[in-house]
């Protein structure tokens, strides 16, 4: 006779025990408990966390009414205004799912997101009217409902909403009953990212994952209460690596920024005592090569997390010197930003500045609350020994992983063989347990930290008449990190210039994702045709032409 488990019969969940986690119960509880302390600065305007729940409830409602509930899209295309921090909150209320759009690329990428996520409503700012218009003219009768984010700091643009988020929030009730999503494993936000093809890939994610990454970003970060966050940091990007939920746990301050600018951080360090800011290696830079008159009056330490392409060790550095203490920290959008940090160990403190650099910028060890991060060979998908020599492909596994990629069970089970995340970043193992990148398979070029896709800018340059080949590849850069290095390769007889070129591209590109520099070779490959990216790689390196 099997022996029943006395710890299981009469044991089941219910509602007195268990709760579905989502990062929405961070702002209801914070709103209840401090619902008097600042949660969000925007310019001259200022908003209670009470006032923010508020605005939250009221869009929720407000979007509800207009029929948007669970398995809808509602997208943003936003800078870092309070409109977008509330959305974080407010879209999720009503089930439906966050898409938070980049706002640095063009309109066909744009209409592609829109139309794939199949997007019910979409919030905009004018400074974007111009490629959100062309997105919206592709999209002809599948456009979403468009709302109006209105901000006095905004440039100039056009109006392009049916109603603005204002009206959109007055129709709203400020005591919507929201639900806690009916599976802590549904969807609740929508990201893309680009494949190896340069074909965006939906990723999403879930509210548990929002809810263990939000608070593992306090628990690695040793994140005070009432902790005053500056907002370098794009939102649109893996929502902000999960802060915009961070902040509601810990009751913290959130001060908008619209673009990064360090005769506007500055000002703002000093007038809101920031503790605490996010960014790319660029952000950094800038900051450390501001004049230094911009630092004066600063006396208290500014807390940073840094991300993207690995920041070399004058950066760290630099910032030390500029009274700004950084952690690294790993991730990509496929784990809700940073999901791996470079935790500092007590006997670092006793190294020299060169050593302590060269540590904290490795990719380093799991974030407190997922499971896993390791480096394994993907063939045999057994770990690499720990050498800080042998190369193998870093892998996550855990509860802050996403749910899979958007209507693609191809790119999903590709992406999950093995039962590991494969991140298809090249990495060592150390002895000491962390992970150091030493190159990326994905051929991705992390730029000012945005990731370009080697293959899109290629096909890019092949639609030019007088291009055969092209090849691109990430040239190392002061400001940016990296930035796409192309190596084109003519048709017989064809001319053409760099200039000619460039100028093609910015009509078929993103801005951000035109090579800053083109060199007219002949193309070196392997037998098969295939071409030998590693040369060029190493020419990019080692060749004064590039430099």
């Amino acid at each position: 006779m099997d022996r029943i488990n006395p710890y299981q019969s009469g044991l089941e969940k219910n509602a007195a025990n268990f709760v579905a986690l989502s990062p929405l119960s961070f702002i209801e509880r914070t709103a209840r408990i401090y619902p008097q302390r600042t949660a969000i600065i925007s310019g001259e305007r200022q908003q209670t966390w009470v006032q923010t729940y508020t605005r939250c409830l009221r869009l929720a409602s407000a979007l509800s009414r207009r029929g948007v509930g669970t398995g809808d899209t509602v997208a943003a295309m936003l800078p870092n205004v309070p409109a977008m921090l509330e959305a974080h909150f407010g879209v999720p209320m009503t089930g439906a799912v966050l898409n938070t759009l980049n706002t640095r690329l063009d309109a066909e990428a744009i209409a592609f997101m829109l139309r794939h996520g199949e997007a019910k409503v979409l919030l905009t700012d004018r400074e974007f009217s111009k490629v959100v218009a062309q997105a919206l003219d592709m999209l002809g009768k599948e456009a979403p409902l468009v709302i109006e984010v209105e901000d006095d700091e905004a440039p100039a643009g056009s109006y392009l909403g049916q109603l603005s988020y204002e009206a959109l929030l007055a129709e709203g009730d400020p005591a919507f009953a929201w639900h806690r999503p009916a599976d802590e494993w549904d969807a609740i936000a929508l990201n893309y990212t680009s494949g190896t093809t340069g074909n965006p890939k939906g990723v999403v994610t879930h509210h548990r994952g929002a809810y263990l990454n939000a608070a593992s970003n306090v628990i690695s970060w040793q994140l005070p209460h009432h902790a005053t966050y500056l907002w370098t940091l794009p939102m649109f990007h893996c929502n902000g690596w999960c802060f915009p939920w961070t902040m509601a746990l810990i009751a913290g301050t959130s001060v908008c920024l619209r673009r990064v600018d360090p005769a506007l951080i500055y000002p703002l360090v000093r007038e809101h005592h920031i503790t605490h800011m996010c960014g790319a290696p660029i952000v950094y830079s800038m900051l450390v090569h501001a004049p230094a008159e911009l630092r004066w009056g600063i006396e208290h330490t500014v807390h940073g997390l840094i991300a993207g392409a690995a920041p070399p060790p004058a950066v760290f550095e630099a910032c030390e010197a500029a009274g700004i203490e950084l952690t690294h920290v790993y991730g990509l959008t496929e784990v809700y930003g940073p999901a791996a940090v470079c935790a500092k160990q007590d006997s670092w403190a006793s190294l020299p500045i060169e050593g302590r650099a060269q540590l904290n910028g490795r990719q380093g060890v799991p974030y407190p609350l997922q499971e896993d991060v390791t480096v394994l060979d993907p063939l045999t998908m057994l770990p690499v020994p720990a050498d800080g020599e042998t190369m193998g492909e870093i892998f996550f596994r855990g509860n802050v992983v996403m749910k899979g990629y958007l209507k693609n069970p191809a790119a999903t089970e590709e992406a999950f063989a093995g039962g590991w995340f494969h991140t298809g970043d090249l990495a060592v193992m150390h002895p000491d347990g962390y992970v150091k990148i030493k190159d990326r398979s994905k051929d991705i070029i992390i730029s000012g930290g945005e990731n370009i896709s080697s293959i899109e800018v290629e096909d890019a340059l092949c639609r030019h008449p007088a291009v055969m080949l092209a090849a691109v590849v990430a040239q190392p850069d002061e400001k940016w990190g990296e930035v796409p290095c192309a190596f084109v390769e003519l048709k017989t007889g064809a001319e053409t210039t760099e200039a000619d070129i460039l100028a093609f591209c910015r009509t078929h590109l993103a801005r951000f994702k035109v090579p800053k520099r083109v060199e007219f070779v002949s193309l070196p490959k392997t037998s098969t045709g295939k071409i030998q990216k590693f040369v060029l790689r190493d020419l990019v390196k080692s060749s004064s032409a590039i430099e």
